[in-house]
């Protein structure tokens, strides 16, 4: 029989939105798309960097609590709300996704109030971590 968990955070845009923050259907996570306030003190940086290690702190704490981590991780979405924000943006996403490598698409939408700079959604298949993978690399 399939197994379904809906984990809830706490975050009163979950209740009020009726949402999960993680649901998992056996081993496949799907994590909706996650903003970078503290889940402590309800604030949310200024700076973009500052908000997207608190993103993925957020992540990281719900993907711990099914048994998985970042490292199966098998697909992301990057919202970024200013263009500009990309490069530094990226680079951060490089340095916690080495050798995770997922699929990844980014995009510049404007996002659900200016107070947010970087939200991130991810879809982990719990176990990814220990599969064997291949590498196959088109052209250079």
């Amino acid at each position: 029989m399939t197994q379904i968990i809906k984990l809830k955070t706490g975050s009163k845009f979950e209740d009020m939105a009726s949402y999960s923050r993680l649901v998992a259907v056996d081993n496949w996570i799907h994590v909706s798309n996650t903003a970078g306030r503290n889940p402590q003190t309800q604030l949310i940086a200024d700076d973009v960097i500052e908000q997207l290690h608190q993103v993925f702190a957020n992540i990281e704490t719900a993907l711990a609590a099914v048994d998985a981590s970042l490292a199966d991780v098998v697909s992301s979405r990057v919202f970024i709300q200013q263009p500009e924000d990309v490069p530094a943006v990226m680079e951060v996403i490089g340095q916690k996704f080495r050798n995770i490598d997922p699929a990844t698409t980014v995009t510049c939408p404007p996002l659900g109030s200016t107070v947010y700079k970087v939200e991130l959604e991810v879809t982990a298949y719990r176990g990814a971590s220990r599969a064997e993978v291949k590498y196959i690399r088109l052209g250079q």
